[in-house]
């Protein structure tokens, strides 16, 4: 920043005015300095904001010193939770440079840490179409890129099948005189588009979305119909008669429906259009002409269920062990995910998630027929009002396989009119994925041909709520449900797990004993499931601990292993108990971890957990005293630090970490952001044979021919939207790399063996590959159109975990090539690899 300052230059006019504006320019300009020194940067924020006023003219002589004193002047207010006045100063800034890339950027970074996600992907998109080069602002933008324009627009646009059903249901409604058409939840505008090509007089169209609004607007102007489409950017519950369309029209179209048919809030919409903006129903007998009379597409639905049995819902939504490395899981902590969750809570949460159940990985097994749960006319307002309000159905549905009851797996079928139909069931090739109902909370989950599950169905706060699944059996003449899981048992995993429970039992069994419910999220628990994961942090924790002091910790560790063969998790030995100093061991890892307790068996170990939830910490509290641990042992390491951005620092002032574990790979299969800033951080914060876990990170990746990859992140062509020229538009938000990828299910054909791409050594930084050149030799001929991606995390150069392995709680991720590259067997491939921050680019060199 350079202390000379810039010289305002006198404007065309002269006099006394013109030179007492230039001598306040002046002054302020000291002034701003002089608090820049003094780091009072609010006051010097206000100096450059009446400079700039006053002399535009020095917009490009300042532009840096005011960006630095704006940034400085935002982390201020930022601390000090003054929102509205760091917004303020953004606006401010923009106004003066609308065109700053820089600036753009840094308040979108702010929006997202406000969670206003939306609105901070505009500015990132902003900022990379100022400056395509601006690295920041790519990072920033392809991670938000699935908020402001979500994946599933590309797949459903790539969806043939879908569209041209679409359009013949609309082109038949229409030309049957259905002339003036509203498109709720419009999107591109591709069902809009659909109406006017059909011969609409009237087309009106509503979009909430700020981002999709503008791209429909791009859309409808490109293929000429901005003239006969009236766009609305609103919620279809706020349009008014006459004051946002002139009349009530003959036609809603919409596709706001989700993979539990009722979530994206079509009840509530379908029933204000009908009350609101919809001409009245045609009544059975009535031939009259369609322009009289309202309808909707799509007319009806009819909800469908299957009972299954499926090894992957079921490791991310059931802790099915009790035994993790030694710590006992006591029967008073009750781990529950975000699904069943909802079941008791006051808050609108989704009770269920969503799959692809044909590329699930291992698949699944039907143990039921698929039975019908529940039909909906769209075009029957009482039958839409009374939906929310009337009694759950109960549904018995006879066991036809045995089996493990994991999940009720849901999908509909969408009829359109009474003609044309779409159907989103697993068997059906399309755009849809199905929604998942894990099973929770039953004393037995193996069902046999003679069962019956049994289910309630209702629709509640715009859901499909699927409860109190049970299994009643004709054996035993009894309903094996949630009344009788007080004091469950789960499937028996051998003595040594019985033992540690009934051992954790000893301490949980009191009269007074806490009940916890933990909620944990879906990988969080697969996570608690993955068993390698937990034993490879053990073994790798206890080698750098003996390291240190081998004589002290072995002695420990092997009264420890005496004590294990009798009881697991027994807390610390009394060989443990001296006066010496303990080793201090911190898990920074992100999300709910029992690292830490796991540490404590190993010696004199002071660990410090960094979860930030009170029910995590009251979990892991239970769970630490059902294994015998003294209340001090383990720490929160949040209450100990007054500024929770800066986690990382020594555990006391003159101490420092025997062992720090960072979260480096994101559960989507990304590379943390800022984590190698983070150990360079970690690296200055261990004694002196401390180790950070993990101590580095290999790579590794394949080319692939994926059509499947291609369709979820780009529109291809026109021909799959019927001539409609929509790709360039929505293509603009395709991000280059595809995260959340199940590879071992992937429909694919490997190109290429496996190969090591990058190095990130956390120990060692001047191992580091951040930029390297990789050949590739190809097995087999064909186009590559994807990288896939995954890494090995190395504990040590002997202990590593693998995020592609079929336990991993790791998801993986890919980069999609813009242009498929032919090659053919025996040929070299040059890949240019990347790591800039969190982001890493994969291109291909010709």
């Amino acid at each position: 920043m350079s202390n000379s300052r810039p010289r305002p230059r006198r404007g065309a006019g002269s006099g006394a005015r013109a030179a007492g504006r230039d001598e306040l320019v002046s002054r302020s300009l000291q002034s701003a300095e002089h608090c820049m020194r003094a780091q009072d940067f609010g006051t010097a924020y206000a100096h450059y904001l009446l400079v700039l006023s006053l002399a535009p003219e020095l917009k490009d002589d300042v532009k840096e010193t005011f960006q630095y004193t704006l940034f400085r002047w935002a982390e201020e207010l930022d601390a000090l939770s003054r929102t509205q006045d760091l917004l303020g100063c953004y606006e401010q800034a923009l106004e003066l440079f609308p065109d700053d890339e820089v600036i753009c950027n840094s308040m979108g970074e702010h929006l997202f840490r406000m969670g206003f996600r939306d609105e901070a992907a505009g500015y990132f998109h902003k900022a990379v179409k100022l400056n395509p080069d601006f690295s920041d602002a790519k990072e920033n933008f392809y991670r938000v890129a699935n908020w402001l324009v979500e994946r599933w627009h590309f797949i459903m646009l790539n969806d043939i099948k879908r569209n041209t059903i679409y359009n013949a249901a609309i082109q038949k409604a229409v030309c049957s005189g259905s002339k003036s058409v509203l498109d709720i939840g419009a999107g591109t505008g591709i069902l809009s588009m659909f109406a006017k090509r059909a011969g609409a007089h009237s087309v009106y169209a509503c979009e909430l979305s700020q981002t999709m609004y503008e791209l429909a607007c791009d859309v409808v102007a490109a293929n000429k119909m901005e003239a006969g489409i009236k766009l609305l950017h609103m919620k279809s519950l706020d349009i008014e008669v006459p004051k946002h369309i002139p009349e009530r029209v003959s036609l809603v179209v919409t596709e706001t429906v989700d993979a539990g048919l009722f979530g994206e809030g079509i009840v509530e919409s379908l029933i204000h259009a009908w009350e609101h903006l919809l001409l009245q129903p045609k009544t059975k007998g009535e031939n009259d002409n369609c322009e009289k009379y309202g309808k909707v597409i799509p007319a009806s639905a009819v909800i469908y269920g299957m009972a299954v049995e499926c090894a992957e819902i079921r490791r991310h939504h059931r802790v099915g062990i009790k035994d993790i490395a030694g710590i006992c899981l006591p029967t008073n902590v009750k781990f529950q995910s975000p699904t069943y969750s909802s079941v008791d809570t006051e808050e609108t949460v989704e009770p269920y998630t969503t799959e692809k159940m044909s590329r699930i990985p291992g698949g699944y097994l039907a143990l039921t027929e698929c039975f019908e749960i529940m039909t909906v006319d769209f075009n029957n307002i009482q039958e839409l009002k009374t939906l929310a309000t009337r009694k759950p159905d109960e549904i018995g549905v006879p066991v036809i396989k045995e089996g493990i009851l994991d999940a009720i797996v849901v999908w509909f079928v969408l009829q359109l009119d009474d003609e044309h139909s779409l159907c989103t069931s697993p068997s059906e090739e399309s755009c849809w994925e199905q929604a998942v109902y894990p099973v929770h909370d039953l004393a037995d989950y193996w069902i046999k041909p003679g069962d019956h599950v049994m289910m309630e169905v209702s629709c509640q706060d715009c859901y499909l709520r699927i409860q109190s699944i049970s299994v009643f059996s004709s054996e035993h003449e009894m309903d094996v449900g949630k009344s009788s899981t007080k004091n469950k048992d789960l499937l028996s995993l051998g003595n040594e797990a019985e033992l540690c429970s009934a051992l954790a039992n000893l301490q949980t069994s009191k009269p007074d004993a806490v009940e916890q419910t933990c909620v944990l999220e879906s990988t969080e628990i697969a996570l608690l499931n993955n068993i390698p994961y937990h034993e490879a942090f053990k073994m790798a924790m206890r080698k750098v601990l003996s390291s240190l002091t081998p004589e002290k910790l072995c002695q420990a560790v092997d009264a420890q292993c005496q004590d294990s063969e009798m009881s697991c998790g027994s807390g610390q030995s009394d060989s443990e108990q001296s006066a010496s100093e303990p080793f201090y061991v911190l898990d920074v890892s992100e999300g709910f971890s029992i690292l830490p307790i796991i540490a404590g068996t190993l010696g004199q170990v002071k660990p410090y957990s960094s979860v930030e939830k009170d029910q995590h910490r009251m979990t892991l509290d239970l769970i630490s005293e059902a294994n015998h641990f003294p209340k001090e042992t383990l720490e929160f390491w949040l209450r100990h630090v007054e500024d929770e951005s800066a986690v990382l620092q020594r555990p006391k002032s003159d101490k420092l970490w025997s062992i720090i574990i960072l979260d480096v790979i994101e559960p989507s299969g990304l590379i943390q952001q800022e984590i190698m800033e983070k150990a360079a951080i970690s690296r200055c914060l261990l004694q002196s044979g401390g180790k950070i876990f993990p101590q580095y990170v290999l790579m590794f990746g394949l080319l692939v021919e994926s059509q499947t990859l291609g369709e979820e992140n780009a529109v291809q062509g026109t021909a799959r939207t019927l001539g409609l020229n929509i790709a360039p538009f929505i293509n603009q938000f395709q991000v280059p790399i595809r995260a959340f990828l199940d590879l071992s299910s992937l429909p694919c054909i490997p190109l290429s063996k496996p190969v090591e791409l990058l190095r990130l050594d956390l120990m060692t930084p001047y191992l580091n590959t951040s930029n390297r050149e990789v050949k590739v030799h190809i097995c087999k001929s064909g186009q590559v159109t994807a990288i896939p991606f995954w890494y090995h995390m190395h504990l040590d150069d002997e202990i590593r975990l693998d995020t592609s392995s079929e336990v991993s709680h790791w998801k993986q991720a890919a980069v999609v090539l813009d242009n498929p590259i032919q090659v053919e067997m025996g040929e070299e491939l040059v890949l240019d690899v990347q790591h800039h921050k969190s982001n890493v680019s994969i291109t291909v060199k010709h």
